[in-house]
């Protein structure tokens, strides 16, 4: 797996997810909004917000994948 590019995230948006990060790190049970453009090339950003708290940014290319969390409605 090469990692986590704009075609495949762009499937998550609007979902809950558990985000693993290259680094080994798990941020657990964030909805992820939209995208932002970094300065320079391929330096995009992913928005995701944390319950109850301020959208958060981080860089997509240290974001290693992405799993859908199945919460009950």
């Amino acid at each position: 797996m090469n990692g986590f590019c704009l075609n495949s995230a762009k499937t998550y948006l609007g979902k809950n997810v558990n985000l693993h990060l290259k680094d080994g790190a798990v941020i657990v049970n964030v909805h992820l909004v939209r995208f932002h453009s970094g300065i320079g090339r391929n330096n995009k950003q992913l928005e995701y917000h944390l319950s109850n708290h301020k959208p958060e940014l981080i860089p997509l290319k240290s974001v290693a994948y992405a799993k859908i969390l199945n919460l009950p409605s």
